[in-house]
């Protein structure tokens, strides 16, 4: 509310409680627009950023090589860590940030990108 608005409410003979149930009305209807929108997303790109619990999470992008057919694709971090298996120094060392890439037999897997 502006203050010439308020000025004109009060020299047309408005009450108070009709001045404030104004901008009561008026704050809640910038509160219901606010909480409406949705926070912009936080892109990470380097592994040493992101949080450890986001890592190997389905928020996480892998680019996923196979060799033996030479086809590229993403994959999400629940799939890169079951692709790890019993490599148990691996996931320490991609939990740490020291490492963002790992092989298996047949495949080679990348950290790409995190969005949450």
């Amino acid at each position: 509310m502006k203050n010439t608005d308020a000025e004109q409410m009060l020299l047309n003979n408005a009450s108070l409680d009709e001045l404030i149930k104004m901008r009561i009305e008026k704050e809640f209807l910038n509160d219901m627009k606010k909480s409406k929108e949705n926070p912009p997303k936080k892109v990470y790109t380097e592994i040493k950023t992101l949080p450890k619990d986001k890592i190997f999470s389905k928020h996480s992008v892998y680019k996923y090589y196979n060799r033996d057919t030479g086809c590229e694709t993403f994959i999400n971090g629940v799939q890169a860590e079951a692709l790890i298996g019993i490599q148990e120094q691996v996931r320490e060392k991609m939990l740490k940030g020291d490492l963002s890439a790992f092989t298996t037999d047949n495949a080679y897997i990348k950290f790409e990108k995190a969005e949450f």
